[in-house]
């Protein structure tokens, strides 16, 4: 067996960004060929991935594009299961390919977006940072005729991007930061499932002072406080977020242009987290030993 010098260690690490004693056993097992010891670990890492597939990511980034004539956006969530990992450069850079590859294709379908080199790379990455690395969902929104897009990502965890009839991007941009902040549930009152209003009706009429009412003035208190509810929860009868003196419909109007819709993504929102008691693990082991 070949001897395994330090500074063959050390070229294996920098190449793979694995640990010392992986590295040294890859390149024993090798016979000291640093080629070899690459394959090897690039064959092992499909069964290292799938290890590692079933454990929770529920954290992680989420990345938008905008073509230069703003027309176009793409975004996407890529998770992890710490947010430690999520702001690593490897993760980061690994993000910025699938992001790029999702506008050049402009495809939702994340088995499409991720055949080939970008599922090599992510199960690379599981190798290298020992971390599940999962990418979640894609969107893909087109502006109409003559409309525009904008997108707005909040500290890497929320994203959003708005589409205009008219507009710009720039207020475009600042209508997705308003969706970002106060998470608006549908962009326009007509819009909200008939679900939520029948959910909010029994609560409404559920409340004390509803107790005795009427039918008729039951009625009509309930309609007043569905109406307000309708404009508090839709995207262009909210006071806009840099200006409350206007709301988000007559700011854009301010440029020309019209709300049509709007997508959000927020990092884990949907994935259960599993929820991990350390003191008892750690007693559980103590008392195992």
């Amino acid at each position: 067996m070949a001897a395994i010098s330090a500074s063959l260690v050390k070229e294996l690490r920098e190449r793979t960004g694995l640990g010392m004693m992986e590295c040294k056993k890859a390149l024993s097992e090798a016979d000291g060929n640093i080629e070899t010891a690459i394959e090897n670990l690039r064959k092992n890492a499909g069964l290292k991935s799938a290890k590692k597939a079933g454990r929770v990511a529920a954290e992680g980034a989420v990345l938008t594009r905008v073509n230069d004539n703003g027309t176009t956006a793409a975004m996407l969530e890529v998770n992890s299961e710490t947010d430690f990992v999520s702001r690593d450069d490897n993760f980061k850079n690994f993000a910025n390919e699938v992001v790029s590859k999702v506008m050049d294709t402009r495809s939702e379908d994340i088995t499409v977006v991720m055949e080939g080199e970008l599922e090599d790379a992510r199960a690379q990455l599981v190798q290298k940072i020992g971390e599940n690395i999962t990418v979640r969902r894609a969107a893909v929104i087109e502006a109409p005729e003559g409309g525009s897009v904008g997108a707005y990502v909040h500290g890497d965890r929320i994203g959003a991007v708005v589409v205009l009839k008219g507009g710009n991007q720039d207020v475009a941009r600042d209508i997705a930061m308003h969706v970002a902040a106060i998470n608006p549930s549908v962009s326009h009152p007509e819009n909200m499932p008939q679900s939520e209003l029948d959910s909010e009706k029994a609560i409404i009429l559920a409340q004390p002072d509803m107790a005795g009412k009427p039918a008729e003035i039951a009625e009509k208190m309930v309609q007043g406080r569905l109406k307000k509810y309708l404009a508090e929860n839709s995207l262009i009868n909210q006071p806009f977020v840099k200006d409350q003196n206007v709301t988000v419909a007559e700011y854009a109007k301010q440029s020309g242009a019209e709300v049509v819709s709007f997508v959000r993504f927020e990092v884990g929102e949907g994935i259960e987290k599993e929820e991990v008691d350390f003191a008892k693990e750690v007693m559980e082991q103590a008392r195992r030993s």
